[in-house]
């Protein structure tokens, strides 16, 4: 083993990078999403949406990695701006469903140049890109 390598150094640490470049790219979308009034977790959270229509607040939180106690605030702003509604599950009341509402398909034409947007703030090309996108959904696995 390499007597010179500290494995606390910043510099040695994969999560750091990992975060950094995380905190980069999602303050890179704050322009743009601030032009349709969202932040980036509820704009994730309406791509979802967008896609599947409706879905339970686990499933949510399962597709987005996100625990409960951030989705429902979260939630509760996408419910004020009318984005979506919640209602209890008719066949179990523990269950929350979550459904996109006609304001939250509009809302999606708005959206559409977001990815746009951001492809020409990211320097990276597009093999690189696709190679990070791949390493980072093993990582998540």
């Amino acid at each position: 083993m390499d007597k010179t390598f500290d494995p606390l150094k910043l510099e040695n640490q994969l999560c750091f990078p990992l975060y950094a470049a995380a905190k980069e790219v999602v303050g890179k979308y704050k322009p743009f999403l601030d032009k349709i009034d969202l932040t980036y977790t509820q704009y994730i959270t309406m791509m979802v949406l967008w896609e599947h229509k409706s879905i339970t607040v686990k499933e949510l939180g399962e597709r987005l990695y996100l625990d409960s106690g951030t989705l429902t605030p979260l939630l509760k702003r996408l419910e004020s701006k009318n984005f979506i509604k919640r209602e209890r599950s008719a066949e179990d009341e523990r269950v929350v469903d979550v459904t996109i509402t006609e304001a939250g398909e509009r809302l999606r034409e708005s959206a559409k140049e977001v990815p746009k947007q951001m492809a020409h703030c990211m320097p990276l090309m597009v093999e690189d890109a696709r190679v990070l996108y791949g390493l980072l959904y093993k990582l998540l696995k």
